[in-house]
């Protein structure tokens, strides 16, 4: 068994980054509160929502990255593979700079950086070794990554991914989401979910 795990926004939750960091720009009001999509499309409709936006994700993923938090029951997954010897990746289309970042901070840095001080990238303590961490520059790049590496299994909070003609075959496709995709063979609403289905309710 090798398993795969997409970065951003399925090991990392930045809802609370992005809720944050909205009611400081003033774009959303200080009231408001929920998700990155609800912050997203609320940002979307304002004079150049889109250009907004592009920045506001810019300054997450960068100097905003250190106030993500692990999804809950994720770190626990790596553990629990880490003791039954199943080999983990991090395989993640993200781009080295932000388009719209004026610091042009190195957003792949900065989540390596990220998994170092959560302790998700220390073997000795059940995280993914530095060497199977992955950032790759678009999704074909992902696709031919998760193929290489031989996954059996990959999870991904977007459904767009597993529906791509270019995703591997043969992979099983764990989608963590609230609602289920035709796309995907299991879909998860949380860590816990995504543990049972990969290794049972006993495992």
């Amino acid at each position: 068994m090798r398993i795969g795990i997409d970065f951003d926004n399925t090991l990392i939750d930045y809802d609370g980054v992005f809720v944050a960091a909205a009611r400081e720009r003033g774009l959303i009001g200080t009231q408001a509160a929920g998700s990155k999509r609800a912050v997203r499309d609320a940002i979307r409709l304002l004079p150049d929502g889109e250009l907004t936006w592009q920045r506001l994700q810019g300054y997450v993923y960068g100097a905003g990255i250190g106030g993500a938090v692990p999804f809950a029951g994720a770190g626990d997954f790596l553990r629990h593979c880490a003791e039954r010897g199943v080999e983990l990746f991090i395989v993640s289309h993200k781009t080295r700079y932000g388009h719209f970042d004026p610091a042009r901070i190195d957003l792949r840095e900065a989540a390596r950086q990220w998994l170092i001080v959560r302790r998700m990238m220390a073997p000795e303590e059940g995280g993914i070794a530095a060497d199977h961490v992955f950032f790759e520059d678009d999704r074909a790049g992902k696709l031919a990554r998760i193929a290489a590496l031989g996954c059996t299994h990959f999870i991904d909070d977007l459904e767009e991914v597993f529906a791509d003609p270019g995703f591997p075959p043969g992979v099983r496709r764990v989608l963590f989401a609230a609602i289920g995709a035709a796309c995907c063979d299991v879909q998860c609403k949380d860590w816990q979910q995504i543990r049972a289905a990969i290794f049972g309710n006993a495992g």
